[in-house]
């Protein structure tokens, strides 16, 4: 639509306009057929994008309130490791806290590598539960679930994994890896509106549930729910957002999974070397088990140029990327490539982008847009 702002932020993200036009629509009742047709086809597609044979189950509320419910039903007053390389690390640090767990934290400076010495010393020491953030968008990092979730397995520890920037835009295998639950969130890789989390649950986990789970987020509530002919949830969902999701799932579907993911490869390919062009630093510095994020990259601002420069031209020209959060603040600018995105969003935010630096006194080294432009040919 006229005058509409791009947002390449690492989430929320662009929606497509089917997933739009699927919330414009008269209400339905959330214990009807039709409410479990909307449930069975986003299972069917998560199912897949998660990597798991279990059937995602869907809550009403942000991501967080996945990670949440993860914990409340299998942490309360256990021993947890959380790692920790960005912001969302340090969530899972205090949710874990709330519920009374002895908590670890094995922390490493936002973006660089996750000791994983450390944490098998933990593990070997009687840890319960480990929770990890797959893809830490703070920091455009991608944390090595396999390796952790072989850990996990040797020592008999419950696996938590956050996969909420990974889901959809990148591999996921949480069977395979040895996840024991993993959660996502509507607005990230998979272009819906903002207000669902979605957890997969392994049987082992289900074993180890707590007796007292939280009310709203009882997730054997939600399983018990979620195998009623129709499938439904047990407290009113938000339906419209259902709708919406649903019709992202049928367009993951058509474009096929692998070929979405290798779409997010090619976008964060293309946007590093316009980073790379421009003689700027990337925030993260991965090692061999870990990688660069293929859904946000993070580029550190060069010296004498402000966040409020670079990013404030940026919206004035009509898209919207991210700044620094916390300590990163004022240090890093973040661009978004999840979702429904292409080559145009791409090189139209990386052209803008530059401009904005130009304008603020820096003067790349070479044309990242033209470096892009290589990468997507």
């Amino acid at each position: 639509m006229e005058n509409e702002t791009l947002i390449m932020l690492p989430g929320p993200v662009q929606l497509p306009e089917r997933v739009r036009f699927a919330m414009a629509r008269q209400a339905i009742n959330h214990r009807s057929p039709e409410f479990g047709a909307a449930f069975t086809d986003i299972v069917r597609v998560l199912s897949s994008a998660f990597g798991t044979s279990q059937a995602p189950m869907i809550i009403s509320g942000s991501g967080t309130a996945a990670m949440e419910a993860a914990i409340a039903n299998t942490g309360r007053n256990k021993r947890i490791a959380n790692l920790i390389n960005g912001k969302f690390g340090e969530r899972m640090v205090s949710i874990s806290k709330r519920y009374g767990a002895e908590v670890t934290q094995i922390a490493s400076e936002w973006g660089a590598p996750l000791n994983l010495a450390s944490l098998e010393a933990e593990l070997e020491a009687g840890c319960d539960i480990v929770t990890m953030i797959h893809n830490e968008t703070s920091a455009g990092i991608l944390n090595p679930a396999e390796v952790v979730g072989k850990l996990c397995r040797k020592y008999d520890a419950l696996f938590i994994l956050d996969g909420i920037t990974s889901i959809g835009g990148d591999t996921v295998k949480a069977d395979e890896w040895g996840v024991d639950i993993m959660v996502t969130g509507s607005q990230k890789c998979l272009a819906a509106p903002s207000g669902l989390a979605m957890i997969s649950v392994s049987d082992r986990a289900w074993e180890r549930m707590t007796e007292n789970p939280p009310y709203y987020l009882d997730l054997p509530a939600y399983k018990k729910s979620a195998h009623k002919n129709p499938p439904e949830t047990p407290y009113t969902p938000a339906v419209p957002l259902v709708l919406a999701l649903r019709e992202s799932c049928l367009i993951i579907e058509e474009e096929g999974l692998e070929n979405r993911v290798q779409r997010h490869h090619r976008m964060g390919e293309a946007v590093r070397a316009a980073v790379n062009a421009w003689g700027l630093s990337l925030f993260s510095q991965p090692d061999a088990l870990h990688s660069y994020s293929n859904t946000v990259t993070a580029a550190c601002l060069p010296e004498g140029v402000t966040d409020k420069a670079l990013r404030g031209f940026v919206k004035k020209m009509g898209i919207q990327i991210a700044g620094g959060q916390d300590h990163a603040k004022d240090v890093i600018f973040r661009i978004g490539h999840m979702g429904a995105v292409g080559a145009p969003e791409i090189l139209g935010t990386l052209s803008v982008t530059e401009l904005a630096l130009r304008r603020a006194g820096y003067m790349p080294q070479e044309s990242g847009v033209m470096a892009a432009a290589e990468q997507l040919g």
